[in-house]
């Protein structure tokens, strides 16, 4: 039994990884409501190396539709919005000398519709990787059972991989439901 453990471990530690970076993907996924993290694949020119807005501003959201950029050095000003228009954002900064203001604009019902799709496909590429997880552990279990595992400790450890994933599974389900609400409430 101890073998079957990290095989187990190592799945779910997979499966883990693939709702972390489903989340980090659904966070770009513009719904609507101002969010910061829109502004996370932001890079932007500071003394000759590129680093995360984040590391050069602060990112605020005062209201629903705002989202404000405070530059830490007034010189950036000019090289953060710059940043932002290059970038695949979507949004037009407005620069007053101070800050920059994003304005977060009314999404169309097709381009909802497009962004619940995006948001589905990515949820569908998450169950992909934990599926594959589950398989992997259960490819290492069979080898075990080759090399002296007893098969009910192996079927055992089968039926662990499945609940395993069915609970991930589920988990991607209710992130996606709750992208989709957010997408589609106007």
């Amino acid at each position: 039994m101890q073998e079957v453990k990290p095989i187990l471990n190592q799945a779910e530690e997979n499966m883990e990884a693939a709702i972390l970076f489903l989340d980090e993907s659904l966070a770009h996924i513009r719904a609507g409501k101002a969010n910061p993290r829109i502004l996370d694949g932001v890079k932007v020119d500071y003394y000759g190396s590129h680093v995360p807005l984040s590391n050069v501003a602060t990112i605020t959201t005062p209201d629903a539709k705002t989202i404000t950029v405070q530059p830490w050095e007034k010189a950036m000003i000019g090289v953060i919005e710059k940043a932002i228009l290059n970038s695949d954002v979507g949004i037009t900064p407005m620069n007053n000398g101070e800050l920059i203001r994003l304005g977060i604009p009314p999404l169309t019902e097709e381009r909802r519709k497009q962004l619940a799709k995006q948001s589905r496909h990515e949820g569908e590429e998450a169950k992909i990787s934990v599926r594959n997880a589950r398989r992997e552990a259960i490819d290492k279990l069979k080898k075990l059972v080759k090399d002296g595992l007893p098969e009910d400790v192996a079927k055992d450890s089968e039926n662990e991989a499945q609940k395993i994933h069915d609970t991930y599974i589920k988990k991607i389900d209710e992130l996606l439901a709750a992208k989709e609400k957010e997408i589609m409430t106007v």
